[in-house]
């Protein structure tokens, strides 16, 4: 873990440096979630990095997560550019991996929901056909 401070001075105002690692809870190596909550760091970051949101958009899509934590996520991102870099490179790979894999080893929920829908599809030709020859 990293020793970095988030220091807050403002005129008037004492405040307490801030370790930024309290703000997460680092579950394992390839987890890593805003303290408190069950979002992820990656979550944000998508958000901040490849759609471009600002904190104030991203928090909106998050009830569990604060602005101030939305902050200190992409100020840890910054600090730790490419560790967490690689971090979320590596969960969008993960990602990848998964969604292939369920495309070619389907459940059978899933596999069921395929099944019936061709057969909505096929009754759904069959009808236009019957209707465009009747």
């Amino acid at each position: 873990m990293s020793n970095d401070l988030l220091t807050i001075s403002i005129a008037g105002l004492e405040t307490q440096p801030t370790r930024l690692d309290n703000y997460f809870d680092f579950l394992s190596s390839d987890d890593i979630r805003v303290k408190g909550t069950r979002v992820g760091i990656e979550s944000i970051l998508h958000r901040y990095i490849y759609s471009a949101e600002t904190p104030e958009e991203i928090v909106t899509h998050f009830y569990t997560v604060t602005l101030e934590q939305v902050y200190a996520t992409i100020l840890y991102y910054l600090h730790h550019k490419e560790a967490v870099g690689k971090y979320v490179a590596d969960w969008l790979a993960l990602g990848q991996r998964m969604r292939e894999e369920q495309r070619i080893n389907p459940s059978p929920t899933v596999q069921r929901l395929m099944k019936l829908k061709a057969e909505r599809e096929a009754a759904q030709q069959e009808n236009g056909a019957s209707l465009s020859h009747g």
